[in-house]
């Protein structure tokens, strides 16, 4: 049996990297996602509408990890070869595109109605309206909870282990079984998550922060 040392730290504290890359990954995918969710959430066609609403309604409503599960054993079922890399990565895309879209279309939404009525004064259309008007106003004001959801992406690429993606949460299971730690082994672990997820929680804060005081004044 094998002692916890630096060796293994190194193991674990080297898999967080891969960590980063998915957050990333999920959160510029999410992102692109939900931007699309929440432009159809608020607009004028009922169809796209709907179709979002539903969308959100099913990644909210239903846990990550089974999202994780049905894309990893589901793909191969519909004769798609799939590796933990690619299915967490498109579980944690549609599982962000579905709650950034709602956080974005709340901040769209919380554009006041004279500006709305505005742009439509000016004839513009949705697109353009959105563009110009609309989307740099409510940009501002989602900085803070897109900052804030950041977290929980980090926090959920932890789910990943589950299929056999390498990253912090594998690792430290690695060396628990060659190591039986466990103590020490998921303390190191839960201190990388709080280091990577502690500045953007002060971030996220301090911008709410700012927020406050803008609107204040």
């Amino acid at each position: 049996m094998r002692t916890f040392g630096f060796s293994e730290f190194l193991f674990i504290l080297e898999a967080a990297k891969w960590t980063v890359a998915l957050s990333m990954i999920a959160f510029v995918g999410g992102a692109i996602g939900g931007l699309i969710i929440a432009l159809s959430r608020t607009s004028d066609k009922p169809l796209l509408r709907a179709l979002s609403g539903g969308f959100i309604q099913i990644f909210q409503g239903t846990p990550l990890l089974l999202q994780l599960f049905l894309v990893f054993f589901g793909a191969p079922v519909l004769g798609f070869e799939i590796n933990p890399w690619v299915a967490a990565g498109v579980a944690l895309i549609l599982n962000s595109s579905a709650f950034l879209g709602e956080i974005w279309r709340g901040c769209i939404q919380a554009i006041p109605a004279g500006q709305w009525e505005a742009a439509q004064a000016l004839n513009l259309p949705y697109l353009a309206r959105m563009r110009h008007v609309i989307l740099p106003q409510a940009f501002k004001i989602a900085l803070a909870p897109t900052v804030g959801y950041m977290v929980q992406i980090i926090k959920g690429t932890s789910l990943a282990a589950i299929i056999g993606f390498a990253e912090v949460t594998r690792s430290g299971q690695i060396i628990n079984n060659a190591t039986f730690q466990p103590l020490i082994v998921f303390s190191v672990v839960a201190a990388i998550y709080f280091v990577l997820c502690w500045p953007l929680s002060l971030l996220a804060a301090r911008m709410e922060r700012r927020q406050a005081t803008a609107l204040a004044r």
